[in-house]
């Protein structure tokens, strides 16, 4: 066992006998799953200067009042900054990796021909305009804690638009036990979850549902078996906003090689680098755009009641956008005239007002399960005449594979089948008989236009359940993520009416 091994190994004791006046109580360094950072950490390289346009003196032998000749610098501007570095007052934590972020930019360079800078500063100093600092990156090995003003600026920061990446240095499990702790303290109405294979993050350049751990990963306290990439995240109106990488990917920018290291292998931390950096700016252009497409202003209007679509609260990311359904139901009252009720309930299935609810909408993007009481509930609302209008947001593969399972389970005897062309869900309001998608979709089904794919239980000639693998919400409010596999704002709207007329009028 090398030196470098038996500093991890020995974490505890031996990081705090050499760096005692750098630890504070409670950093976690006694705790189970804590790694100490590499040995002999060195201080980050300062950012790169920004080029002057004096002129500078040559000097003159011959002349030592007057000169006779000058030089000019030329030199080309700056490239804009990307990634902002978090640095505290513990270097031994934030900088225990100097060189990540910019061996990562030059890795970059190379890798997609991409030329940006970093800086490096204390989160006061760093400004919530995403347009001066995209993305903020914070890695780190033991507990921390952001102050009140300091998370209200991150929530600014990542509503306008930026993101937010924490890195859990060499997998240490007292600093990813505060970044979970901090995002659920940020977003406390946003579930933080793990985040499956398919999310656009581990596809946006390269396709990463398949990672290389170093043997550290598997050998660790904690003993972890897979080969699935692990971010945690937050996830708003279809925008990925913040990640926690469970495993280290700083040693990998690096270039750092050492097996016993709970981290990724240096060649797909770079990728996962570069898909970060690609979501993020993909992310960000289409967040500003997305921002001005359409705002619902009175949400607690109401036209009646005949309409009222209650939203299923679940364990997990159960809802994907905010102004989606007020926006169907308001399209739909101007289509039909038929009264709706905007102001949206949720509800859980063990609520006593669910069987009062005509209309329960399910949705998400990730892997969920229902508890077995919730299971019997939710079969004896759709068996006594409830209607569940679902989707699979984003047509993200996780929710579609589990509401499947989900609906299996429930309804064994009643299978999800595809819903026949000639079915008055595809003809009232709206004659559909094609409809277009986004270009993700579109790149996939080898057509911008195709048949609408709806799926249903039916429980005695009457669907009690209509499904769409395909994501609609994005297009009900104009601004479907520049990932997802659903269909385009228009159609998506026709398809959601014609769903809604069938729950009224069948």
């Amino acid at each position: 066992m090398n030196k470098t091994v038996k500093f991890i190994t020995m974490a505890p004791a031996l990081l705090a006998t050499l760096c005692a006046d750098t630890l504070l109580a409670g950093d976690g360094s006694d705790e189970p799953g804590f790694v100490a950072p590499p040995a002999q950490p060195k201080l980050p390289p300062p950012p790169p200067r920004s080029i002057s346009s004096s002129e500078n003196m040559m000097a003159c032998c011959c002349c030592p009042v007057t000169p006779m000749s000058r030089s000019e610098a030329k030199k080309p501007p700056m490239p804009p900054v990307m990634f902002t570095k978090i640095k505290t007052d513990k270097e031994i934590d934030w900088a225990a990796t100097p060189n990540d972020v910019n061996n990562l930019l030059k890795s970059m360079k190379d890798m997609i021909n991409t030329s940006y800078v970093m800086e490096i500063k204390a989160l006061p100093d760093i400004s919530p305009d995403p347009e001066q600092n995209p993305i903020l990156y914070r890695s780190g090995h033991f507990h921390f804690e952001f102050t009140p003003a300091e998370r209200e600026k991150l929530r600014k920061f990542m509503l306008d638009g930026g993101m937010l990446i924490l890195n859990t240095g060499l997998g240490s499990k007292p600093f990813y036990d505060s970044a979970k702790k901090e995002l659920e303290t940020i977003f406390p109405e946003v579930h933080l979850q793990r985040l499956s294979s398919d999310h656009p993050i581990f596809h946006s350049y390269y396709d990463l549902d398949r990672v290389k751990y170093r043997p550290g990963v598997y050998k660790g306290f904690f003993g972890y078996q897979g080969n699935e990439p692990w971010f945690d995240g937050v996830t708003i109106n279809c925008r990925t906003v913040a990640v926690i990488s469970r495993w280290c990917m700083a040693v990998g920018w690096e270039d750092t090689e050492n097996d016993a290291y709970q981290a990724y292998q240096s060649e797909d931390a770079k990728k996962l680098g570069v898909n970060l950096f690609s979501y993020a700016v993909a992310q960000r252009a289409w967040a500003k755009n997305a921002a001005s497409k359409m705002n619902f202003v009175d949400a607690e209007t109401t036209t009646g009641d005949k309409v009222n679509i209650a939203q299923l609260v679940y364990d997990g990311e159960w809802k994907t956008r905010h102004a989606a359904l007020p926006v169907l139901l308001q399209t739909f009252n101007l289509k039909t005239e038929v009264p709706v009720k905007y102001g949206l309930k949720e509800i859980r299935l063990s609520d006593e007002s669910l069987f009062a609810a005509p209309v329960v909408y399910i949705t998400g993007h990730e892997d969920f399960r229902l508890k077995k009481e919730e299971a019997i509930r939710l079969r004896q609302y759709v068996v006594n005449g409830g209607f569940v209008f679902a989707e699979a947001c984003c047509g993200r593969k996780g929710f579609d594979l589990a509401f499947r399972l989900q609906m299996q389970a429930i309804f064994p005897e009643y299978p999800l089948k595809a819903i026949p062309e000639n079915n008055p869900v595809f003809s009232l309001p709206n004659k559909i008989t094609n409809v277009g998608v986004t270009p993700s979709l579109g790149s996939q089904m080898g057509s911008q236009s195709i048949k609408p794919d709806l799926e249903g239980i039916d429980i005695d000639g009457h669907y009690g359940v209509i499904y769409s693998r395909y994501g609609m919400a994005g297009g009900w409010e104009m601004a479907q993520s520049p990932y997802a596999l659903g269909y385009d704002g228009p159609d998506a709207i026709l398809l959601g009416q014609n769903i809604l007329m069938y729950s009224v009028t069948q």
